[in-house]
């Protein structure tokens, strides 16, 4: 048979075929493998020249050694798996119609059955590997464990055993049971594959060497089951499937004690699987493993089930009364919850006259200032350029002025690169000219300016105030919670500068230049840095600009929170970092909490759900993760300086056994609290998320009776934020307060109980009151006895103290002041209702809520107007926190709030001057002016669904000015109500239509 004609021509060489694929595959995983390398290289970069180089080696590393084991262990044992049953096929097999379709099998797996003998081994091996690299905390925690010095109550282990030796010992175990289980099908397909076993018509024919091989598998699956029913047993302390945590009664008398028979039982039948692979025999092993399954039916299901159902459900709280004390008791311990003050406080709802002169420290430092709604404040006084923003909430704080402690809300100036035109929007622009913020902008959180303005402490620009200036700070931010993803600065001594520092200081002035000189990132000035980046970032510009020079640094993962958590991949971080200006420096303090979900009779508590609120809700804080846990921690305090982006880590609850063990796995990566400077010292606060999770438990773990928790008739919850319409949880509130048994004010985090919320109904009066002592002191290195004492003051069901919702809807129902709020609400204002804050003062409860007005228009900021306080049924409203406690308490507190020198001021009118007060025909023309403003706003609904549009805007004009009369008139009148019979409420005083606060 001849051969067809070449189609090639003569004398060109015939070109190799398949040449192209195996090129076009070598270059694609060159390429793959060189943009691999450029992100592990340049995240060995970031590390070393952040000085966390230790972390990044020892987790990777223990990630590639866990890996390969748990690649070899699965590779080993499903090759030889394979091995042994391909060599143990019989030579000869009687012919049938099912060995010729295996035969046919075989054929067309012959020429690549070797690849496949290790392809599939090396494929799973590549799954093991990865699952157990992700257990790699666990493994480093079982090594360098720390005993705890307590016991759990039922097996008397030490606590330790429960979180960092059983997590490690069930990980080992479920991963020989997936190895077992996976080389176990690995064989037994090749056994039948190959002839070793057959389905036959009398039966399933197994050779010798399969049924060795098959007894030596269900051996060793059996003895590894026997091994995960005994753990099991203690594994039951962890349970949370039932009413409460731990092992209960059940568990205790019929669960442990088979899991213990299953145990022997297991490693009973797996003997039975060695003994029959020597004498060949399978009768017993059968019969055991089917007695196995029946007992495991029986004793590990329907046993339990009866008990649980006949014995326990008829005496339930007799039975578990033990077992609910053990939870109460660990929960509590877990959780920090052990050590809570707690004290009955009798509240009255009387307010007299002068009753709140033993709180005159609390009284000066009310917060007025809602951090929430005050942003739009700072942003239109203290932005000066669009390319700069600061955050949705700011922050409280506290700062020693004068001698004495002020409460302060404060915030950066940080960069908004997305604020440029767009004709600015270029990379150089972006990456390399902007690249930071401005300056701190602090002020006085106890009073405002007459016109409705926070009363800055720190300001301007260049930056200027108690805080400090250019001079004796840096106020240059390059790392917040709002930096682009990053910028390239630093250039060689003398050359140019390049980054655009701050706008002009008056008007004149040019705009600032400057070259940062600190330590902030890697050198990007090498060719090869610059590859490896432009890789990362995926930019070419960076490669070809002449922005970056052998001097430039490159500035990434800029959120302080991030930066944390990559130094420190064991903790939790708080949701909440906030700027303190410390030692010259503004530092971005943050919080870390070492968790775990597996301590003995414990209370699980969802993160994202315990710490949601109104503020997680309005994305004003992050939401922690959505994971259990049962233990927590406030571990370590860390800070981030807003200038270079270097990290510290403070090991602040030095006593934490899971802290300690990490301690030993990243030895140089945590400094010890008492390097702490004193100016740090007093900016650290309690943190934000673990006093959410801790009240969230308290609502039911302030009882400690088992038979009251079981009957569960004493339960609390958090009350929902009256101030937005979602049904959301109040956030807890920073403020300096003396608490009853308190000598003297602390800055404290504070929240209130009301009854359990059952089917969204629920009694909204106070049972409760919890705050935290967020004071660490001012000496270095030396904590506070005081710092992080849980003080819980218990109300008296009886007493029926209003609760916050009671309070807001006091507020809003009073008919003089929602008739002011509602006139505003309908003009061309905003009325918005600040933070409620609950302060245990005048031996009772007041609520205290500023309101705030927003006028329209793009540049329009909310302004503080009046402040609404209640107390029992009473309420005042006026345009100080002063003036409306004053009215409160029959018209002398006792003492003077920190905006007792605005003199119950109103705003200027516009033409610059201030109303005379005391008009004796104040009340009439606050009369008419709100009848004009009533009516002009019906002829201008009139108007507007007549469609006559000229005719609308007369009679807003009309309402505008008549809303302008009545504020004149309110700030003449000088109300002094007279002291109200107890338990009635006293006059409501005058409204005036302008307001503020917020949620």
């Amino acid at each position: 048979m001849s051969r067809p004609a070449s189609t090639v021509p003569p004398g060109r060489p015939q070109t190799r075929r398949g040449a192209l694929t195996p090129t076009l595959i070598i270059v694609a995983l060159i390429v793959v493998g060189f943009i691999f390398f450029a992100n592990v290289w340049t995240d060995v970069l970031w590390y070393q020249q952040l000085g966390f180089f230790e972390v990044f080696l020892t987790e990777n590393v223990s990630k590639i050694v866990i890996f390969l084991t748990g690649f070899a262990v699965m590779f080993a044992a499903v090759f030889f798996a394979i091995r042994i049953a391909y060599h143990a096929r019989p030579v000869y097999a009687p012919d049938s119609e099912i060995r010729d379709n295996l035969n046919r099998y075989q054929v067309q797996l012959e020429p690549i059955r070797r690849v496949v003998m290790v392809g599939i081994p090396i494929l799973f091996g590549l799954f093991a590997g990865s699952a157990a690299a992700s257990q790699w905390q666990k493994v480093l925690l079982f090594l360098n464990q720390e005993p705890f010095g307590q016991n759990d109550p039922q097996f008397n282990l030490d606590i330790s055993f429960y979180l960092m030796t059983l997590p490690f010992l069930g990980f080992v175990t479920g991963f020989l049971i997936s190895v077992t289980v996976v080389a176990g099908l690995a064989g037994i397909l090749t056994h039948y594959l190959y002839g070793s076993i057959r389905i036959m018509e009398r039966g399933i024919f197994t050779s010798r060497a399969a049924q060795i091989h098959l007894a030596v598998t269900g051996a060793a699956f059996l003895l590894l089951l026997g091994v995960n029913f005994w753990l099991d047993r203690y594994s039951t302390v962890q349970n949370n499937g039932g009413r409460w945590a731990g092992a209960l009664y059940t568990d205790v008398n019929a669960v442990i004690p088979t899991k213990s028979i299953l145990a022997v039982a297991a490693g009973l039948v797996a003997v039975l699987f060695i003994v029959a692979a020597v004498i060949g025999k399978w009768r017993l092993p059968v019969i055991g493993t089917a007695m196995l399954v029946i007992t495991a039916i029986l004793a590990g299901g329907v046993y339990p089930w009866v008990i649980q159902q006949f014995q326990v459900r008829p005496s339930e709280q007799t039975l578990e009364n033990e077992y609910i004390k053990r939870n109460i008791a660990m929960t509590r311990a877990a959780y920090g919850l052990d050590k809570v003050q707690e004290s009955r406080y009798n509240a009255t709802t009387n307010a007299t006259t002068g009753a709140l002169a033993p709180d005159a420290q609390t009284t000066a430092n009310i917060r007025l200032l809602d951090p929430n709604l005050i942003s739009d404040a700072f942003s239109q006084l203290e932005q000066y350029r669009p390319y700069y923003q600061f955050p949705k909430a700011l922050n409280v704080d506290r700062y020693q002025i004068d001698g004495k402690t002020q409460d302060t809300v404060i915030a950066v100036r940080e960069l908004n690169p997305d604020g440029l035109a767009t004709n600015q929007q270029s990379w150089l622009n972006r990456h390399v000219v902007y690249t930071h913020g401005y300056g701190v902008v602090a002020a006085k959180g106890n009073t405002f300016t007459v016109d409705g303005k926070p009363d800055f402490l720190q300001a301007g620009i260049p930056s200027t105030g108690v805080l400090g200036n250019d001079t004796t700070y840096q106020p240059r931010i390059y790392f917040g919670e709002n930096s682009p993803d990053y910028s390239i600065v630093g250039a060689p001594e003398g050359a140019p500068h390049r980054e655009q520092d701050r706008p002009a200081a008056k008007e004149g002035d040019g705009e600032t230049q400057y070259t940062f000189t600190g330590n902030g990132g890697p050198n990007v000035g090498s060719f090869f840095n610059k590859i490896l980046y432009s890789i990362k970032f995926q930019s070419s510009d960076m490669l070809l600009s002449d922005g970056v020079n052998a001097d430039s640094q490159i500035l990434y993962d800029r959120n302080p929170r991030d930066r944390v958590e990559k130094v420190a991949p064991y903790l939790t971080v708080d949701g909440n970092a906030y700027p303190a200006v410390v030692d010259g420096r503004v530092k971005w303090i943050v919080d870390g909490y070492t968790t775990s979900p597996y301590f003995p009779y414990s209370q699980q508590e969802q993160l994202s759900a315990a710490t949601a609120d109104s503020q997680t809700a309005a994305n004003r804080t992050v939401a922690l993760p959505n994971s259990s846990v049962n233990y927590i921690r406030n571990s370590v305090k860390a800070t981030v300086d807003a200038y270079d982006g270097s990290v510290t880590l403070y090991a602040w609850d030095d006593q934490d056994p899971v802290l300690k063990a990490w301690q030993k796995v990243f030895p140089t990566s945590l400094k010890p609290y008492s390097e702490m400077s004193g100016a740090l010292m007093s900016h650290v606060r309690y943190p934000e998320d673990l006093f959410k999770v801790q009240r969230e438990l308290l609502g039911r773990y302030h009882v400690t009776n088992p038979d009251a928790f079981y009957t569960n008739n004493d339960a609390w919850s958090v009350p929902n934020d009256p101030t937005v319409q979602d049904e959301v949880k109040q956030p807890p509130y920073y403020m300096s307060l003396k608490m009853p048994d308190q000598d003297k004010p602390a800055f404290q985090l504070t929240s209130s109980f009301i009854p359990q919320v059952v089917n969204g109904n629920a009694r909204n009066v106070l049972y409760g009151y919890l705050a935290a002592d967020s004071d660490a002191g001012s000496q270095k290195g030396v904590k506070a006895a005081s710092y992080g004492q849980l003080r819980l003051l218990q109300i008296p069901p009886e007493t029926q103290v209003p609760g916050p919702g009671q309070a807001q809807n006091k507020f809003n129902s009073d008919p003089t002041v929602s008739q002011a709020l509602n006139l505003l609400r309908q003009g061309a204002s905003a009325v918005l209702n600040g933070n409620l804050l609950t302060l245990p003062v005048g031996g009772g409860m007041v609520y205290v809520q500023p309101v705030y007005l927003r006028s329209t228009g793009e540049t329009s900021y909310p302004t503080l107007q009046r402040v609404l306080v209640a107390f029992g049924d009473k309420i005042g409203f006026a345009p100080t926190l002063n003036e409306a406690l004053n009215q409160l308490f029959g018209g002398n507190s006792g003492a003077a709030a920190g905006d007792s020198a605005n003199k119950g001021q109103a705003p200027a009118a516009p033409g610059g001057t201030t109303p005379a007060p005391g008009t004796t025909d104040a009340k009439a023309e606050l009369k008419a002016a709100l009848d004009d403003a009533n009516a002009a706003i019906k002829a201008g609904q009139d108007a507007l669904a007549k469609g006559d549009f000229a005719a609308y805007g007369d009679q807003q004009k009309k309402l505008a000015a008549a809303l302008q009369k009545a504020l004149e008139a309110e700030a003449k009148l000088e109300v002094t109500p007279t002291p109200a019979p107890a338990g009635v409420a006293s006059p409501t005083p005058s409204a005036t239509p302008s307001a503020t606060a917020g949620g």
